[in-house]
C-alpha cells in the first residue's frame, strides 16, 4: 500500500499564538492533530525571526495528506497576518506505514467507479503546489533524563546545531530493557528536537551521543528522521 501521500507535520511556534493553528485545523476539519508545550533554545536573531528562539513553544503534530500541507501553512500565515514575525516554523516527515483504519479516513471516492481510492497525487493541492521529495534536512530527536537539556544544547551547538525545542515527557520503561542496557530509567524525561541540514546531522549526533548517550547519566536515546519540506510561518520568510 502506497502511504507516500501522508505526512507527519510538525509545527513549532510561540505558545501565545497557539489558537491560530488550532482554529485553522478545526476549520479545515483536520482529524489527527495534537499539541504539547515545549521550550525553545535558540538565541540568534534569524532563529528568533523564525519563531524558534528561547521562549515557551507550542509543538503541533498533525497527520495529513502531503497536498494539503501547503494550503494549511498558507492559511496559518494569513491568520497570523502582521503578527507573523516570530511566528514559527513547520516541517514534514514522510511515513513508511500506518494503520489501515486511519488510512481510510484520507481516501476519496473515485467518481468513475464509486470506490474509495487513496489520494497519492501530491501535486493536486488547493494551491497547486508540488511537494518535493528531495531530502535535504533531518530532525534529530533525543530523549534524555530531565535536567540535561541546557548542557546538551551547548554540545549540540558546538557541533553545528543552530537551535532546538525541548518537550517535557515521562518515560515508561520495561524491566528487561533496563536490565539489557544496564541503566536505570528515570520517569521524568526531556525530548529535544533539532532541525538541521543533512550535512550537519552526523557530527551533531556523534557529539551528543558521546556526551549524553545511553551509557551516561543523561541516558540519552538519539535518532533522526528525514525531513522532506521546511516552511516558515512568517509569510516573508521562505
Amino acid at each position: 500500500m502506497n502511504n507516500t501521500a501522508l505526512k507527519l507535520l510538525f509545527v513549532v511556534m510561540d505558545w501565545n499564538k497557539l489558537k491560530v493553528v488550532s482554529k485553522v485545523f478545526d476549520k479545515e476539519k483536520i482529524p489527527f492533530h495534537f499539541v504539547s508545550k515545549g521550550k525553545g533554545t535558540a538565541s540568534s536573531e534569524i532563529l528568533d525571526l523564525l519563531g524558534i528562539g528561547s521562549s515557551e513553544k507550542a509543538v503541533f503534530l498533525c497527520l495529513e495528506q502531503a497536498g494539503m500541507v501547503p494550503f494549511l501553512i498558507k492559511e496559518v500565515r494569513k491568520k497570523l497576518g502582521v503578527h507573523s514575525v516570530g511566528a514559527g516554523i513547520a516541517f514534514t516527515v514522510p511515513l513508511s506505514g500506518i494503520n489501515n483504519l486511519i488510512l481510510k479516513l484520507f481516501k476519496e471516492p473515485d467518481p468513475s467507479t464509486g470506490l474509495e481510492t487513496a489520494n497519492n497525487q501530491a501535486e493536486n493541492t488547493k494551491e497547486g503546489v508540488t511537494v518535493s521529495t528531495e531530502i535535504r534536512n533531518d530532525v534529530i530527536i533525543t530523549i534524555i533524563n530531565q535536567g540535561y537539556s541546557d548542557e546538551f544544547m551547548t554540545v549540540a551547538r558546538e557541533a553545528g546545531a543552530t537551535g532546538g525545542t525541548v518537550i517535557n515527557a515521562r518515560g515508561l520503561d520495561h524491566q528487561k530493557t533496563v536490565k539489557f542496557f544496564g541503566v536505570s530509567v528515570q520517569d521524568e524525561k526531556e525530548i529535544i528536537l533539532i532541525l538541521t541540514s543533512r550535512e550537519r546531522k552526523l557530527p551533531i549526533m556523534q557529539a551528543v551521543s558521546k556526551a549524553y548517550g545511553i551509557t551516561t547519566e543523561a541516558e540519552g536515546l538519539v535518532f533522526s528522521l528525514p525531513v522532506d519540506k521546511v516552511m516558515g510561518l512568517n509569510a516573508q520568510v521562505e
